[in-house]
């Protein structure tokens, strides 16, 4: 048996054995919280540089894209003054088919720019529900199959992955041409660049043979008949590529402004778990220091 002195002292040791244990479990779970801190802030470092150089990218590409939408406004502009002057005006009437042409691309991280002109084809259908659909891209393609799936007669991929064309526009006109259906209206939405900052969903109406030759004032242009055909083909791809150009230059200002908002809230996160991972490591620096200033008092006992 052991005697009554002994037993404190036995006790004493029992508890110094213990404690270093307990501590021991902690420091574990903190260094194991700052690995995962350490991580994510690795992780979040190599987003911001990846942001900021597709910003970088698309800043460049908005030079070269404003370029091409200049010109692009001579051709469509061009035609939309001999209609004016003109007074064409769509036929409407029963047995009348409309085309709804939606102008997006394949590419995202460029914000809502495909969602509001998915929002505004939606609410055309709305009010038209017989209204078919030829879209550009795969962004607006998968916005609008799910829930117009059967209006859509015709689509077309790999658009916007360089600045855009009048060769392109008058590929895709010589594919809608080919529709089987005569369509009295062709109604083409594009995103309209206003600044670099903003832009705005917008129609552009792309008259029929029958809008042309039965507008008041066409008799003063002196167009023959048979080139009437060529002059609505040559009309439509002028607007295809207006439509074009003008919205992939607001798809690089829009995922210029995204990348640079990514990159400035990667840069807030990066801040933000700076100072945690600074705190914890402290946490982890003062256990340490108490679990030896703890084993080194129970040692002079």
């Amino acid at each position: 048996m052991l005697s009554r002195a002994a037993r404190p002292a036995l006790r004493a040791a029992a508890q110094s054995a213990a404690r270093p244990a307990t501590l021991n479990a902690t420091n574990a779970a903190t260094y194991a919280t700052l690995r995962e801190i350490e991580g994510r802030l690795k992780s979040i470092r190599n987003i911001e540089k990846i942001t900021k150089t597709m910003k970088i990218v698309a800043s460049t590409k908005l030079t070269r894209a404003q370029r091409a939408m200049t010109e692009s406004r001579k051709y469509g502009q061009t035609s939309n003054l001999v209609f004016e002057k003109a007074e064409t005006k769509p036929i409407e009437g029963e047995g009348k088919k409309t085309l709804i042409v939606v102008c997006s691309s394949d590419k995202g991280l460029c914000g809502g720019i495909h969602s509001g002109m998915s929002r505004k084809t939606r609410a055309i259908l709305a009010e038209k529900p017989d209204i078919e659909l030829v879209v550009l891209g795969e962004k607006c393609k998968a916005q609008l199959g799910r829930s117009n799936g059967k209006n859509m007669q015709l689509s077309f991929a790999g658009i916007g992955k360089d600045v855009p064309t009048f060769a392109d526009a008058q590929a895709i006109a010589d594919q809608i041409s080919l529709l089987p259906t005569d369509y009295a209206s062709v109604q083409i939405i594009y995103n309209k660049f206003i600044n670099a900052t903003s832009y705005e969903a917008t129609i552009i109406e792309a008259f029929s043979e029958e809008a042309i030759l039965n507008s008041p004032n066409f008799a003063a242009f002196e167009i023959d008949d048979e080139v009437l055909a060529n002059l609505r083909e040559y009309s439509l791809a002028n607007s295809l590529f207006w439509a074009l150009a003008e919205g992939h230059a607001c798809e690089q200002s829009a995922r210029r402004n995204a990348m640079d908002n990514a990159s400035k809230n990667a840069g807030d996160m990066i801040t933000r778990f700076q100072i945690l991972f600074n705190r914890t490591r402290q946490a982890v620096i003062t256990g340490e220091l108490v679990e030896i200033i703890t084993g080194a008092a129970a040692s002079e006992e």
